[in-house]
């Protein structure tokens, strides 16, 4: 089925190339020179998905990421020429889904693309299906029905994913969960698809929940686990 999905990327040739990619893969696709265009349009009619150039004239693209985020889950991936962990860490922590640096392969965007979207149909199945709705570990309450964290009744704000990882850990909290199953049950991606997500959505839990009990333990060479303290 046909998504739509907004790019934003003051450079032409990039954004067009984008475009036809996705274009090429089924996708309607809408374009803009500017995050603020694509803000406006973004307010008027959402998508099911976003590309964001982080460098445009106007708000940048944490600016606008920030924007949709008080709003829509809608899927974030960011674009940048600037490759530094600094960037990448700011684009995960406020809510996008995941990260290119340019030069970028487009094909590359287009499995992610796919692996997203993969993502969303697998957590539509999952919700259907009559599962636990309270998950509880040391002094972590997870509700799934309203996707919501507490600490002591205190709630705990997260991103979609990372509510999504803390979810999948809670659920499999007697076992240790490699990097490729989280890359492939959380965000869709097969294995073959490099990306830092897991390992930047692990380190910002970590500080968020690091007034609680509860540890995300790494398994060196593996992946991580979750530990009472």
């Amino acid at each position: 089925m046909s998504k739509l999905i907004y790019i934003a990327d003051d450079e032409n040739n990039i954004r067009k190339l984008v475009k036809t990619f996705l274009e090429n893969d089924g996708h309607i696709v809408k374009d803009f020179e500017n995050g603020d265009l694509l803000l406006k349009e973004f307010n008027e009619k959402e998508c099911d998905l976003v590309i964001l150039d982080v460098m445009m004239p106007g708000s940048d693209g944490f600016e606008i990421c920030t924007s949709i985020r008080k709003k829509s889950t809608v899927p974030i991936i960011m674009l940048t020429a600037r490759d530094s962990d600094i960037d990448y860490i700011t684009g995960i922590t406020l809510g996008s889904d995941d990260y290119f640096t340019k030069p970028f392969s487009p094909m590359a965007l287009v499995m992610r693309v796919k692996a997203i979207f993969r993502r969303i149909d697998f957590e539509k199945i999952q919700n259907n299906k009559s599962k636990q709705t309270v998950l509880e570990f040391g002094n972590i309450t997870i509700n799934t029905d309203t996707k919501t964290v507490s600490n002591l009744n205190e709630t705990i704000d997260l991103t979609p994913n990372e509510y999504n990882l803390l979810t999948y850990l809670f659920e499999n909290k007697e076992r240790a969960v490699s990097r490729e199953e989280l890359l492939n049950k959380v965000w869709g991606y097969d294995s073959e698809i490099e990306t830092r997500a897991a390992d930047d959505t692990v380190k910002r839990l970590r500080k968020k929940i690091s007034d609680t009990n509860i540890l995300i333990e790494t398994v060196w060479g593996f992946g991580f686990r979750l530990k009472e303290n």
